[in-house]
């Protein structure tokens, strides 16, 4: 996605984004050589807006949140740009970027059991962390600091002293996001942050998200798999297949009118209280160290034509602000031009 055709730019002196992304790839070293697990994500965010990503599982979500930040692992890389607050964080020093770490972006991880150590108390959590990007602060102001956090989150300052496994996992969840705000930050990469919760407490956990980006302007990217989650907290969403993003736009004008076959597939696979038949998509997403040409969707997608395999598909705008990588809509191809199904030769 070309920087000319990124959704939902901020207009003309409105406020800049909090974020923007420029062709990010990032790659993970296989023995079978370099897995693009994210190839060629452009998006911007803006202050107090919220991004839904959503997909199959292995389709780059966690990913592209991780390489954000450049948390890849050893044999990872990240190319692109990823700017915030006008820094490009790809190719930054690791001072510079522990420095932003937690205190410019936040985020929270799934599975906060994993995160937080057993063998520390909750405040000491807030200690280390405040005073690793404030050394002046004072472990009695760091604990102040933590305690203030943790009321914003609904616990009791009285329960800071104690130890992670003394909380359910609700509770824990709102310790991780009190962790990620108590330094103010601009952006918050929330991954997962409802697995394994009850319906009751991934509630309260979205208010406590949506409250923060409402109140306090923080630009929120919400990774999960659970679309009516994405339909009731984001202002828009991204559909990534295969490492791309193949649909973004305005999360009501997406599901109730998507445009990409695969976005098409996602929610007709959702469970309502109508259901009476269960959808899936046939096939399974491709293998990213050789991806097939042209659109990676090709092989699953019951639209395809026979152009779709021979180069990958531009963005068309079949609505203002609604971006589709497919052959379906005008733009797509390099000359402007749509390729109806029915006058072309069709691949299968």
């Amino acid at each position: 996605m070309t920087d000319h055709v990124v959704a939902n730019r901020a207009p003309a002196g409105g406020p800049e984004p909090v974020l923007r992304v420029r062709e990010l790839v990032a790659e993970y070293a296989t023995p079978r050589g370099a897995l693009a697990a994210v190839d060629g994500v452009s998006f911007d965010l803006h202050p107090g807006e919220s991004l839904g990503l959503v997909g199959e599982s292995g389709c780059g979500k966690s990913t592209l949140g991780r390489a954000l930040l450049q948390l890849m692992p050893p044999g990872g890389a990240v190319r692109g740009r990823v700017e915030l607050g006008g820094r490009d964080l790809v190719g930054a020093s690791l001072p510079v970027l522990r420095e932003i770490r937690g205190k410019d972006v936040a985020l929270v991880f799934q599975e906060p059991m994993t995160r937080l150590d057993p063998l520390m108390r909750v405040s000491d959590h807030f200690v280390e962390a405040i005073r690793a990007h404030r050394p002046g602060t004072s472990r009695r102001e760091a604990r102040a600091m933590g305690r203030a956090a943790l009321a914003q989150m609904g616990i009791p300052p009285t329960r800071a002293d104690n130890y992670p496994h003394e909380f359910s996992g609700g509770m824990r969840q709102r310790i991780m996001i009190a962790l990620g705000i108590v330094l103010r930050p601009q952006l918050i990469i929330a991954d997962e942050p409802t697995t394994a919760l009850d319906v009751i407490v991934e509630a309260q956990i979205l208010d406590i998200l949506d409250a923060l980006r409402r109140d306090s302007s923080v630009g929120l990217i919400l990774i999960t798999h659970n679309l009516g989650i994405v339909a009731e907290t984001c202002d828009r969403v991204a559909v990534m297949y295969a490492g791309k993003i193949v649909e973004i736009g305005d999360v009501r004008q997406v599901f109730s009118a998507p445009k990409h076959p695969y976005t098409k597939g996602l929610l007709a696979s959702t469970i309502s209280l109508e259901t009476t038949r269960l959808h899936s998509i046939d096939g399974t997403p491709p293998d990213l160290v050789t991806p097939p040409p042209g659109c990676r969707y090709a092989p699953r997608c019951p639209f395809v034509m026979a152009h779709c395999t021979d180069a990958v598909p531009l963005y068309a705008e079949p609505e203002p602000g609604q971006l589709a990588a497919c052959y379906l809509y005008p733009g797509a191809n390099a000359d402007g031009r749509a390729t109806p199904r029915e006058d072309a030769e069709v691949a299968r």
